[in-house]
């Protein structure tokens, strides 16, 4: 394996590493959990004015409450102090342009690749979406007595969130 790939990775880390202790005792301070996109465009904490320690964050392509972040956002309630839980979906999602069908023959024609059946979760009514994913968590008999869920897009030119559900 060729360790330099990673070399500039670890060599910030260690930066990171000398810049101070990080007390951490896994318990989302603000009660919050962020169901976001993995899109490098979005800070989950900073758009809500939170910082490190302040909330679970778990990303997912398209922002969807996909099973893992049903998980997530079941432990969270449970465990780590989650009382209000953000859906944040955005604009210009590569997710939201199309349906797995579209999304699978752009990554083959980049690739070579045949992707099968790959899950993408793709869904071009991100609105609905949202919707779909709030009452999902909502209506959950782990979650329903326990938090309060909001659906948000955030807008990726002005930075703005709009409070969608």
């Amino acid at each position: 394996m060729d360790e330099d790939i990673f070399g500039d990775l670890i060599a910030a880390n260690q930066r990171y590493a000398r810049s101070g202790p990080r007390p951490f005792d896994g318990i989302a301070h603000a009660g919050i959990a962020v169901v976001t996109c993995m899109d490098s465009r979005l800070e989950p904490l900073a758009m809500v004015g939170l910082t490190l320690g302040d909330a679970k964050i778990m990303r997912t392509p398209g922002g969807h409450v996909t099973a893992d972040a049903l998980t997530g956002c079941v432990l969270a309630a449970h465990l780590l102090n989650v009382d209000r839980i953000l859906i944040v979906q955005h604009t210009s999602c590569a997710v939201a342009s199309g349906d797995d069908d579209a999304i699978r023959r752009r990554v083959s024609e980049t690739t070579g690749a045949d992707l099968g059946n790959l899950p993408i979760g793709a869904d071009p009514d991100q609105r609905g979406r949202i919707h779909a994913d709030v009452a999902l968590l909502r209506q959950h008999p782990l979650l329903a007595d326990r938090v309060r869920v909001g659906g948000f897009i955030y807008d990726v030119e002005t930075s703005l969130l709009e409070q969608i559900t």
